[in-house]
């Protein structure tokens, strides 16, 4: 297994306090998940690609791209998708000061408004968890796709997609330049597959 595109059991467990994966009794469900946007020429293309299959996804967006594109980011909220704080500057918080981080969160949320919280990386330090953990809920994952990986082909995020989903998965794609020449073909080709595997998507809230 992977470390990167599922976290191990370890990891996992340096962080209770967050969620990694939702299983639905009875249900067949994944959770997309879209970071680092809104970003004007690839996060439309996603609404409208989700409008066409029905899907409700949640965003985590950074907030100076919010303060960017508000309109883009009133858009993701009125086509029903859940939003998440992603930081104001895509900080990770082993890098920064403690106190700059949670400020950066703070400022996020001043135009994001979400109780939703995923860091970016996935990496902050134990003190700095036990802080969010008390304003907002933090949102991890149980699989990357790896879309933003200049090493990867579409195929191969398709195949991250094929091997690593199961019941409850919360996936990671990007709407992101980055993330772009690999999510144009495998995003489409991700959630065809995941329909024709019979699960359902469900945001998070």
């Amino acid at each position: 297994m992977k470390l990167i595109e599922q976290p191990p059991l370890l990891y996992r467990l340096l962080f209770p306090e967050a969620v990694w994966r939702i299983k639905q009794p009875g249900r067949k469900v994944v959770y997309l998940t879209f970071d680092d946007g809104p970003i004007p020429c690839v996060t439309p293309w996603v609404l409208d690609l989700l409008r066409e299959h029905g899907i409700k996804a949640t965003f985590f967006m950074v907030g100076d791209n919010v303060r960017r594109n508000p309109a883009l980011a009133q858009r993701v909220r009125d086509e029903g998708h859940s939003v998440g704080n992603h930081t104001m500057h895509h900080l990770q918080g082993f890098r920064v000061k403690s106190t700059r981080y949670l400020r950066d969160i703070a400022s996020a949320n001043e135009l994001i408004g979400s109780h939703l919280f995923r860091p970016p990386h996935g990496l902050m330090r134990w003190a700095q968890a036990a802080v969010i953990k008390s304003h907002y809920n933090i949102i991890m994952y149980d699989l990357v796709t790896r879309d933003y990986s200049r090493k990867l082909t579409p195929d191969r995020v398709v195949d991250n997609v094929r091997r690593f989903t199961r019941n409850g998965s919360i996936i990671v794609f990007h709407d992101s330049l980055k993330a772009w020449p690999n999510l144009q073909t495998a995003l489409p080709r991700a959630i065809r597959w995941l329909k024709d595997e019979g699960y359902e998507f469900l945001p998070l809230g």
